[in-house]
């Protein structure tokens, strides 16, 4: 993947960089074979680019299932290994009904109603608290 843009090839997700974000979006659903591509190269990217976010769009997914939740759960886990911050953004409100009928928590995932204002998250430092209440910060 380059440092720009990358082309959708079959079975492919894009993934755009923007800055020090990785932006992914989307579209329709995602099978098996290309999850695990996704769940590939976005772990190779972070690693050799040294990004510390990733944006998921799924405003253009109709439905969530439980594949396509753990998949958003085990991308975001991945990524937080790798020193990077996942938020998905511009969830539906049937999308959001679908994953809490299905008892789908998706730890570690951060959610964001926009990409703009996913963006903004990402922006924000992390605030953590040590033992004994001590506040740290970091980008």
């Amino acid at each position: 993947m380059s440092e720009g843009f990358s082309r959708p090839v079959a079975g492919h997700v894009p993934v755009l960089r923007l800055g020090d974000v990785l932006l992914v979006t989307l579209q329709g659903d995602l099978y098996d074979s290309t999850a695990h591509q996704l769940q590939q190269d976005l772990s190779e990217t972070i690693a050799r680019s040294g990004v510390t976010g990733v944006v998921i769009d799924i405003s253009g997914v109709e439905v969530v299932d439980s594949f396509l939740g753990r998949v958003l759960a085990e991308i975001a886990a991945q990524t937080e290994l790798l020193a990077a911050r996942t938020v998905v953004a511009g969830m539906r409100p049937a999308v959001a009904i679908t994953l809490v009928e299905l008892g789908l928590t998706l730890p570690g995932v951060r959610t964001a109603l926009t990409t703009e204002a996913a963006m903004e998250l990402l922006a924000r430092p992390v605030v953590t608290f040590r033992s004994g209440g001590t506040r740290e910060e970091s980008p």
